[in-house]
């Protein structure tokens, strides 16, 4: 049996190994380079039915914070 690795997981760890250094020790490149990852990462879950939930729990936030001020 093969092994594969998930882009998606993959990404989501490389993100979360990043985010975990000091922001004190990042270059600009680097900070920029980690925004890139996270767009793919984002690019990678949206079509799932996990990026799907995260929309809508969002766009539920956003009309609950859009009702709360009115």
């Amino acid at each position: 049996m093969k092994p594969t690795i998930n882009s998606g997981v993959l990404l989501a760890v490389t993100v979360l190994l990043r985010l975990r250094r000091r922001t004190q020790s990042r270059s600009r490149n680097d900070e920029k380079l980690t925004v890139i990852i996270v767009l793919a990462l984002g690019v990678v879950i949206a079509p799932t039915p996990v990026g799907e939930g995260i929309f809508d729990l969002l766009g539920q936030l956003a009309s609950g914070i859009t009702d709360s001020s009115r």
